[in-house]
């Protein structure tokens, strides 16, 4: 494999693009109008325009995109995350293309897509379960049945879906109705599919999540966890490696559990199961997620690791490098996903120029992003800029490396998640470990963010007029006996 094409964009493709050009191996861009400018285009060896800003006339086109990397020579095609990593279809129609898809077979993705077939597949290998169903409610009847035997409060969620969409909390029976209707609704608006099933409501767990890797030969290790349970409306905010909670004998049964998932759909590449924790410390197979995770990032920082070399020699068709026994954590590493979004209204998507964007430097400090300073946020796409990760030997240390790195960024120009990382994970619930997806609707209130925005504002103002003054300023002539000719001059 000596060319592969990248099908996507911003942080995730130069992300891809640089462990490539490591590994000798030439790339290709496919992008949208709005996106002619953007770095990843730039980095790339080849770059083609395959159509307008709106991903449906561009990123989601896996014919065009096919189509492209057979003209250009590519030999695989890496998917990211988001668009079409996790599509079944077009991992098949790369297949048929000759093309290598660097990611899973389409039957895995297509079990492990649907939240009911993955259960199915899992429970085979007797992994943790929510206690409530492996297959798809028929009608009110059978849902006020299966109440009846998980008890109230429930979660009706949808088959096909993710990111909270078809999924609806019940409390009581005489909620029933219009919650499954709704549900059932929402999932056929969003995914083409009205399916959907009950668990029982975890009501305030926490979220982790277990990176595996799989080889075509069937070998498979896991590299530990992620802690990701600070969400809002079911999207990650701030990731870390390990969990805080973990002990070393659940950490071994979890990364085992995932193993077997993977197992079970004779899994390759990466992948990621994630699972719900209790106040016990009880684990509970949420789903898997059949591509790179945003979040790889702390992984790698604290195992060494090139997860996307990994991808990219799995698909080759060798064998992993890696034993189970050889893989161990160093380290703490935490992540801050730098959405442009306002948190100090409700999270809103914000779009504008990036006036000022100077990124943290220093040792264990890592930036993904795919943005530059003076570039417009397109409001077509994800509001996330990039990610930035501290690592450091110890959690507390990596919580204040990190504190340092966010403060050294500077951004003007549109609103981030830039202060609420801040106040976030030096909240004392985070701080000591004893958080949960609910930190966010427990602990966090807007006006908290406020007196800091304002000081952090004031800062940023003072630092893009600083810029300006530097940019602007004419300098005085030098003396005749100082200026750079005459000097050249004297030593001729």
């Amino acid at each position: 494999m000596n060319k592969i094409l990248i099908a996507n964009r911003g942080e995730i493709a130069l992300r891809v693009m640089r462990t490539a050009q490591k590994m000798g191996i030439a790339t290709v861009a496919v992008y949208s109008e709005a996106d002619a400018e953007m770095p990843f285009v730039k980095f790339a060896d080849e770059a083609y325009c395959i159509g307008p800003a709106a991903s449906s006339e561009s990123y989601l086109l896996g014919d065009k995109i096919i189509e492209v990397a057979k003209a250009c020579g590519a030999e695989g095609i890496h998917p990211g995350y988001g668009f079409l990593s996790e599509n079944a279809g077009f991992s098949a129609a790369c297949q048929k293309a000759g093309i290598t898809f660097i990611g899973p077979t389409p039957s895995s993705i297509e079990t492990m897509g649907s939240k009911i077939g993955a259960k199915q597949a899992a429970k085979k290998f007797d992994v943790p379960m929510v206690p409530g169903t492996d297959t798809p409610i028929a009608d009110l009847a059978e849902a006020n049945e299966i109440a009846k035997r998980t008890g109230f409060p429930l979660l009706i969620k949808a088959s096909a879906g993710g990111g909270g969409k078809g999924m609806r909390v019940v409390n009581a029976a005489e909620e029933m109705e219009e919650q499954l209707q709704m549900a059932k609704s929402e999932a056929l608006n969003s995914f083409k599919d009205d399916s959907v099933f009950i668990e029982k409501y975890v009501a305030s767990p926490k979220h982790i999540e277990i990176q595996i890797m799989g080889d075509t030969h069937g070998n498979y290790v896991y590299f530990f966890e992620r802690e990701c349970s600070i969400q809002r409306r079911h999207q990650k905010l701030v990731e870390e490696a390990p969990s805080s909670c973990l002990t070393p004998d659940i950490r071994k049964a979890m990364g085992e559990c995932a193993v077997n998932v993977a197992r079970s759909c004779d899994y390759h590449g990466a992948g990621t199961v994630e699972f719900l924790v209790d106040d016990d410390l009880n684990f509970y197979f949420l789903e898997m997620n059949t591509r790179l995770q945003v979040e790889h990032c702390v992984t790698e920082m604290i195992t060494g690791v090139d997860l996307v070399e990994l991808q990219i020699r799995v698909a080759r068709g060798e064998k992993l490098p890696y034993t189970q026994d050889d893989l161990s954590i160093n380290g703490h590493a935490i992540e801050l996903r730098i959405c442009a979004e306002d948190p100090l209204n409700n999270f809103l998507p914000d779009i504008g120029k990036l006036e000022v964007y100077r990124r943290p430097v220093g040792e264990g400090i890592r930036v993904d992003d795919g943005y530059e300073e003076g570039m417009e946020i397109p409001i077509y796409y994800d509001p996330m800029i990039g990610k930035l990760v501290a690592w450091a030997p110890t959690r507390q240390e990596a919580i204040a490396k990190l504190t340092q790195a966010i403060k050294d960024f500077r951004v003007n120009g549109i609103e981030t998640t830039l202060p609420f990382g801040t106040w976030a994970i030096n909240h004392p619930a985070f701080v000591e470990g004893k958080f949960d997806t609910q930190f966010i609707a427990r602990y966090y209130q807007p006006e908290m963010l406020q007196a800091f925005t304002e000081e952090e504002k004031q800062v940023a103002a003072l630092f893009a007029v600083e810029i300006l003054r530097e940019k602007t300023t004419i300098p005085e002539p030098l003396a005749p006996e100082f200026s750079r000719w005459s000097a050249r001059r004297s030593f001729r």
